[in-house]
This record gives structure tokens, sequence and C-alpha cells, in this order.
């Protein structure tokens, strides 16, 4: 077995696969071995446990040899998708029980008259309105009525409400009212867990506020639960290292953390793969880049610029139309932005009413699985329709651990796609191939073009056991030269678990005018949000050194959103003065300016909120390796295929090559395969691929493609 003290473990649950991947050492020396295994989810430790084992074997690993293990989980998305969280109750202002139910009164479907609209996660009865008031500057208008408040109890215990949120007006401002509530409840009832919106989500717009608490409140017991018995299972096969959560925002942090806020693990699995494609990016010096991530139950992209992902402060979650903007619960939480779309392995086809080939958003997921996972499944998945096209090996998938049925993804794609078209099973595959590669395509631009970016300029890095199935394609129909698949790509999020920082934001409500800049208030608020965020990073910092990060959100004002702006303040020694108002000014209006262009003349700017991030410094990039100078004979293909090019529907007898035998510096012309043991690489005519000194495959147009024209 392994004796060395630098052995880290990641593992990320996903809709279908769960993946686990092993580090030993760090830089470009680490060794990593990666494994896959179906998600269980009815007790999704069991996965978990059965891929850490299959990890380790392969590793010759003991358990009690890991130093550090980093999970991401879905389970607080399944828990607000499927709604099976725990029974939740909410006090709020007195007047404003409804307000999570009123929304803010925008529709995501402006002409559909029986529009649907999420219920919310706390039923009415259970939302208890408590005479109290507190104006936007924080003075008290009514008392909290402690009384009231008791006379809860019997109410919330009745109902066997195991999680409580408490939301009221303005508490991001004053939070008394907030902080004894809790305390009067948490003497009554012991055995609840206590949200509060000033700790959850301590900004102004109520809506958005306390559906957060409600959120995290409602899914606080059953993960608390689930990391109780992962933790269990954990010590019971010897893994006693310290174990940290992916956090939405592309940090990590400590159990205790996670369990106190477990809203914001919700996008810890595709973090984990933006991050995984910054590391790339710097790797390669690349500044330009685009993240796409196809896994088996959604396909995400992510732009990211000079190695750092773009990130946001809003996110959606459980929406009646699934990946349609605003018909979803909304989420003020840090989350790396990306764009996300039904459009993986398991995602199913059929055809619509009005004849036209649809894919997804319904998952046929990992039980029953595609039609061709021969598990119960007889709809056609995008896998079926790859295995169709010759993209897949039906002997060789997932590194020949499962056997794959070509004829029922055959069956499965006749009977409910082609037939209803006339077409043949290959074509309805083709059909099926294309539609779900032009949504992602087209996803990608409009995500680029409300972002101010041109996208045909950049580095498409693909990863997920499915993207480098479809990446070439992919770059074709967004005219883009380059595609990276980087090694260990089928099981990217996991490693980009254990690139991650340990870091922690911290956000606050706070308005001021820029003219009339209060900078003693300002420095004030700063170092208490600082305080908070080193208190939650230093436990698994260690002796780490940190970088902090300062944003101010702004506007002009009048309007209805903010422009984020990052502050020319970063440092502990720095701080605001009264000639800073100039620096927020020009910081905001360069920021403006690249997003719409132009900038308003004569009219005062407002900021109303503020972000900071502390976190551990990325790992050090070792000096990029170049490729190697002159001809590399092409390498010798282990044999062939026939696969089906999307670009002329036509089979061509394809050669294929297995990844470990390739060397440095040999380029293979497509059309190709390129096999793994969790993806496989397939090169359409248009692009060759060339081998990177440390096992990237950098596909890039060929010479003939650039020259002939682009589709």
């Amino acid at each position: 077995m392994n004796s060395t003290r630098d052995i880290r473990l990641a593992v990320d649950i996903g809709g279908t696969f769960t993946d686990v991947a092993l580090e030993q050492g760090r830089g470009a020396s680490a060794q990593s071995t990666v494994t896959k295994t179906l998600t269980t989810h009815e007790a999704p430790e069991q996965g978990v446990i059965r891929g850490i084992e299959k990890v380790l074997d392969e590793a010759r690993v003991a358990p009690s040899d890991v130093t550090t293990m980093v999970y991401g989980t879905t389970l607080a998305t399944n828990l607000l998708i499927e709604r099976k969280g725990s029974p939740t109750g909410l006090l709020t202002t007195e007047g404003f029980r409804d307000s999570i139910e009123m929304r803010n009164e925008s529709r995501y479907e402006q002409y559909d008259l029986d529009i649907e609209l999420p219920e919310p996660l706390v039923p009415r009865r259970l939302r208890l309105p408590i005479p109290e008031r507190v104006n936007v500057r924080g003075d008290v208008l009514i008392p909290l009525d402690e009384a009231a408040v008791a006379a809860t109890v019997p109410t919330l215990a009745e109902a066997q409400v195991q999680s409580l949120a408490i939301g009221f007006l303005h508490s991001y401002v004053n939070n008394d009212h907030e902080q004894r509530a809790r305390d009067i409840i948490a003497a009554l009832l012991p055995e609840v867990e206590i949200s509060i919106s000033s700790e959850i989500s301590p900004e102004m717009r109520e809506y958005e506020r306390i559906s957060t608490t409600c959120a995290n409140a409602y899914v606080q017991p059953l993960i608390s639960s689930h990391l109780t018995r992962l933790g269990s299972e954990l010590e019971r096969i010897g893994v006693t290292c310290p174990l940290y959560l992916m956090l939405s925002g592309g940090g990590i942090t400590t159990l205790e953390t996670a369990r106190r806020f477990p809203v914001r693990l919700v996008e810890s699995g595709p973090a984990g793969g933006a991050i995984f494609a910054g590391h790339i990016a710097r790797r390669l010096g690349l500044d330009d880049v685009v993240s796409y991530d196809m896994g088996g139950t959604t396909a995400k992209l992510c732009l990211i610029d000079d190695g750092m992902p773009h990130t946001s402060r809003t996110f959606e979650v459980a929406r009646m139309y699934r990946f349609m903007k605003g018909s979803g619960l909304p989420l003020r939480i840090p989350v790396i932005e990306m764009v996300e779309i039904g459009a993986g392995g398991g995602s199913l086809a059929h055809v619509d009413s009005l004849g036209r080939i649809a894919v997804g958003p319904e998952s046929a997921g990992s039980e029953p699985g595609p039609a061709s996972y021969g598990m119960g499944g007889d709809r056609p998945a995008v896998t079926d329709a790859d295995v169709v096209l010759g993209r897949i090996d039906p002997d060789n998938f997932a590194g020949g651990t499962m056997q794959l049925d070509l004829n029922a993804a055959s069956v499965a794609m006749s009977t409910h796609v082609g037939d209803a078209l006339g077409l043949g099973a290959q074509d309805a595959a083709l059909g099926v191939s294309e539609m779900v590669d032009e949504n992602m395509s087209n996803a990608a631009r409009v995500h680029a073009i409300e972002s101010g970016e041109i996208i045909e300029n950049r580095t498409l890095i693909a990863f997920g056991g499915a993207a480098p199935l479809h990446a070439c394609r992919i770059a074709e129909k967004l005219d883009m030269d380059t595609v990276v698949i980087p090694p260990g790509a089928g099981v990217g999020s996991a490693l980009g678990f254990l690139r991650a920082p340990v870091a922690y934001e911290v956000t606050r409500s706070f308005h001021q005018r820029v003219s009339d800049l209060d900078a003693v208030a300002c420095n004030r608020l700063l170092e208490e949000m600082r305080a908070e965020a080193l208190g939650v990073v230093e436990a698994g910092a260690g002796e780490r050194p940190l970088v902090e990060s300062r944003h101010a959100y702004m506007r002009y004002i009048g309007q209805g959103h903010e422009v984020g702006v990052e502050l020319p303040v970063k440092i502990e020694a720095e701080r605001l003065d009264e000639e800073s108002a100039g620096s927020l000014l020009a910081a905001f209006e360069s920021e403006y300016n690249r997003l719409y262009e132009r900038s308003i003349p004569n009219l005062d700017i407002e900021i109303l909120s503020w972000v900071l991030t502390i976190g551990t410094e990325p790992d050090p990039i070792d000096d990029e390796v170049p490729m190697p100078a002159g001809e590399i004979s092409a390498p010798l293909a282990d044999g062939s295929r026939s696969i089906v090019e999307s670009a002329t529907g036509e089979r061509v007898d394809a050669p294929v090559f297995e990844r470990e035998k390739l060397s440095a510096g040999q380029r293979i012309p497509g059309p190709a395969v390129i096999v793994e043991t969790n993806t496989a690489t397939v090169i359409t005519s248009r692009f060759d691929a060339l081998i990177h000194p440390e096992g990237h495959v950098i596909l890039e147009r060929s010479t003939k493609s650039r020259n002939g024209g682009r589709s």
C-alpha cells in the first residue's frame, strides 16, 4: 500500500453517475486514479462508498492514507426539485406572510393565461405572522412581540415541523428581532433547526431573501442527516481524514459551515467543473475559455477569463419549465455563473406535437437509464443515439464495466422518434444528436451575448462523460477553432474539487450614494465582513496564504438591477477614504461601458450591496510545457470503428486510438476516435488532434476546413 502523506480524494454525485477521483502528490507530477459508479438515489452514500472502495483498490492506497476528502452532492438540489425536504415553518413580519407566494409579480411567460408558478416550500398554514417592524434604516417601529413568537410553538409542534425559517422585514439592516425570535423558539423547541434570513441572505429584496432562507431550512435536516451517515460510512471503511464540502460559489468549506448553510451546496458539482476548466486554462496559458461540461443529466457551459469563472449572486432552482428563467425558486447565494440545458447522456428524446425532434429536459437518470443500459428503460436517450451512431462502443462502455445493448438503442430510437418521421434508427439518432448540439450551441451564443462576450474567439474545454463525444460538433457550430480535452475529462468536476480553494463569501446590503460616500461606515462594514469570512476560512486553510477580493454592486439612480464592480481596495492595510468615490465612479463606468457600450452622464450612482471573499491562493502553475519540436510520427491505430459523420450523415470507417498509448506531439487527423476509461473523444473530419506533453488532446480546426468554409 502507498504511504504518501499527500493523498486527496474527491467525490461528485451527479444525476446519473457518482464520480470519484484520487490524486497522489501535487502539480505536474501528481498521479490520478478515477472511476465512476451509478448514483444510488435512495441512499447516495452507498454509491459514494462503493466508488471510494473501488478507486482506493485500483490505486493501491489504504483508506487511512487519505489526507483530505472533498465532496460535492446534488442532494440539496434534488430535495428542492422533488419537494422531499423536511416539514418547515416560517415566522415573518405581520402582514407579509404571503410575500413568498406573491413573488415579485413578474411572469416568465407573458401571455400564458394558465401560467404555473412554483408552490412555496412552506404552506400558508405554517407561515406565521409576528407583530414587529423595522424600517429601511434599521429603526424599530414596532417592537418584537415575544409572546406572539412563543405562541407559535403549539402550531409548529402539532405540524411536526423539523426546521424553521425566520425572515422579518429589513432584518438585513437590523437583525435583533430575528435573533431574539430564534432564541425563544430554540429554548422551547430545541430539536428544531432554525435558519434566520440575516445570516442566510443578508440582502435587500425581501422575496428573494426569504425564499433563500426557506430553502436553507427546508433541506437542512436531511442534509445534516446525510452528512452524518456519510461520516459514519467513511469511518467504517477507514477513511478518517478531514471532510470538506464544495460550495456553489467555487470554494470548499468545512463540514460545520455546510451544515449551517446547505443551500450553498446546490450547484457544487457544476462549480467543480468550472474550477477544473479554469485550472486547465491557466496551465495552458489560455485567457478566454468556455467550459463545456456534459454529464448524464445536463450540459453546463461557463465563461472563464484569465482562469477565473464568471460568477453571480443569484440562482434559480426547481423551475416549472426546467430551463426557463423566472419559473423557479430564486436563491440569493454566490454561484459560478453558467447556462444549463437538459442535454446530458440520459436526456430523453421524443417527437413533439409539431413533428419536431425534441430532447430533454426529462432524463432517464441512472434508474432505469437509457434503453441501451438494459435496466428497464425503453425510451431513447442521447446515449442511445451515440451508441447507434458508433460514437460509443457498446462493448467498452465505462471502461468495460457495463455492456450496452445496441439493438435496444436502435429499437427505442425507431419506435419513439424514427417511425413518427419516416426515418430509420440511424437518421433518427443523427437528428437527436444534432438537436442536442444545436441546443447547446444556441444557449452558448445567447449566454455570451448577454455577458458582452464574443464566443468564437474562445477555446472550448470539454469534460464530463459525454462532452468529448460532442465537442467537435459544438465547436463547428460555434465557429471555434480549438477544443481541449484534458486528462480525466470523464470525471472533470471531481478533479476540479481538488483544485478549489478553501474560500467563503460574505454579502451585506448597505445603501450608499457615490456622491455622498460614508467611508468610515463602509470600512466598518467591510471589517465586520472580513472577520466573518476569516472565521470560516481559517478553520480549513491551515498555513496556506490567503487572498481577498471585494466588490460593490452599483447602479445608476432609478435603475432596477446592479452591476458588480471590483473595489479599488483589496487588502487589509488599505481602506476606503473620501477620495475613493472617484475611483468607484471610474470603475463603475468602465464596467458599465463594457456591458452596454455607453454610460449615462450627469446621473448619480448608488451602491446597494457589498461582497467580500477570502480564500486560499490557487495552486501555483508550473512553467508551461512546450510542444515537442519537429514532426512526430502519427500513432498506429488500435482498431477501427464505423461512425456517422455529423456534417454529412454518412458512415465512415474511423481509426480508434487508446489515449494512454499516445505520445506527445503526435497528430491524428479526423475522422477518428480516441478512447479512454470514462469517455471517448470523437474527432470529426474538420479537426485534427494534437497530443500535448501533459496528456491534453488539443483539437485544432484543420487547414482544409479553414479554407473550405465552416458550418
